[in-house]
């Protein structure tokens, strides 16, 4: 009897165990389905095409999340506030602080599709694990202090920001193929692209940065620009070889009749007025060779010439010597266009200064060979409508040299008779 009780008591104890177990269980996915929402996020990349500004013609990038619990919102990188103290004087010298932040979908798009420009979206393939990452990552960003960030017009941008948070929550890095895609040599051909209707705005860039943004890039570093990160991303792939986004979905359709920056004339462009200058550096060089001496002309020509290039070069060595913008330095333009070019505009109108105008013009020389053989060498890529305006500093450097050594001879010719 006593066996037969203690048996019972044994079986009786290891079903209340196994209910104790059962009921731990249950309770801990109780916990754990709490914590989840009850359907996956939706994650999916925007992509607004070019607009109507001249900061505008690469488009810009966002992440889209259609969050169960949360609603539909986008995650956006390429925010900055104009009222902030100093904007202006803080972006020209490379401290550009960006800010993160979040939007309706609806308050997004409309934004979009008053202005006109197309927005499409191409949805991710991601499991339920890195679809709550990447709204992890995103919160993490959001947070006051996260949200600030450093901006980089190549390396750290609207783009590059969002794909990061997609690769953070694979893992990985995606797979980037450039089946019928154009690739490009450097940042600086990738620009040129696409600002190939605007020849004033490459022209400040190539003005502005010098030659770190012609070093070759990667696949991944083509990403900077959001029209090429969409187009990218269509045949992106994950490690396995899936791909990891769904073909786009137009959004919000280009608006017919749109106000778009209209594409600069011929004859309003850097090389046709580049080509204006050079011409008109030959003709005052021929009238002060015949003459002579320097002429009205010349004079005038030297004064405006070289104070536009001093006034310039006074901005290049600013974002030289002072920027700390990563692309700005070094650049070679700086043998050419400085500071110094005042100098041969404040000259041309002293007979006491006439030593210093040539001792100028034989280093002005030597700095624009130097730099010749230097572009010529892929150091640095020039703008094609630098080089009218190079050989027409060459031709009054000559010149002045010329006229200067000519009367002296003649001078000397007639002291010794």
């Amino acid at each position: 009897m006593t066996s037969q009780n203690s048996l019972a008591d044994k079986t009786m104890t290891d079903a209340l165990k196994r209910m104790a177990i059962m009921i731990a269980a249950m309770l801990l996915s109780l916990a754990a389905s709490a914590q989840l929402p009850s359907e996956t996020p939706r994650i999916s990349l925007l992509t607004a095409h070019a607009g109507a500004e001249i900061y505008q013609l690469e488009g810009h990038t966002a992440l889209r999340i259609v969050h169960p619990d949360r609603g539909d919102y986008v995650v956006n990188w390429g925010l900055f506030d104009f009222a902030a103290p100093n904007f202006v004087y803080r972006f020209v010298k490379g401290e550009t602080d960006y800010l993160a932040g979040a939007a309706s979908t609806d308050r997004f798009l409309e934004i979009y599709r008053r202005e006109g420009r197309k927005v499409v979206e191409q949805t991710l393939d991601l499991t339920p694990e890195e679809a709550l990452r990447v709204v992890e990552l995103t919160d993490l960003n959001l947070r006051p202090e996260n949200r600030v960030y450093r901006y980089n017009y190549v390396l750290d941008n609207c783009a590059t920001r969002p794909l990061a948070v997609i690769e953070k929550a694979i893992g990985d890095s995606l797979r980037f193929s450039f089946d019928g895609l154009r690739r490009e040599p450097s940042f600086r051909e990738a620009m040129r692209s696409y600002h190939r209707d605007y020849p004033w705005y490459q022209f400040g860039i190539d003005l502005a940065l010098g030659s770190g943004i012609d070093r070759p890039i990667s696949l991944r570093e083509e990403a900077f620009a959001p029209v090429k990160l969409e187009l990218m991303l269509e045949q992106a792939t994950r490690p396995d070889g899936r791909r990891i986004a769904a073909p786009a979905v137009c959004l919000v359709r280009e608006k017919d009749g749109r106000v778009l920056l209209p594409p600069t004339p011929w004859y309003l462009a850097p090389m046709f007025w580049s080509l204006v200058v050079l011409a008109l550096a030959f003709a005052v060089s021929a009238g002060q060779l015949r003459s002579r001496r320097r002429t009205a002309a010349s004079r005038i020509f030297d004064s405006i010439y070289f104070t536009l290039l001093g006034l310039t070069g006074c901005v290049i060595a600013f974002l030289v010597l002072v920027s700390v913008h990563e692309a700005t330095s070094p650049n070679w333009l700086f043998l050419w266009i400085n500071p110094l070019c005042l100098t041969a505009a404040v000259a041309v109108w002293s007979k006491r200064l006439e030593k210093l105008s040539v001792c100028y013009q034989f280093v002005n020389f030597a700095l624009l060979m130097a730099l010749a053989v230097i572009l010529l060498c892929g150091v640095q890529s020039p703008n094609p409508a630098f080089i009218p305006l190079m050989a027409a500093d060459g031709v009054r450097a000559l010149t002045t040299i010329y006229t200067y050594y000519r009367n002296r001879r003649c001078q000397h010719a007639k002291a010794t008779r």
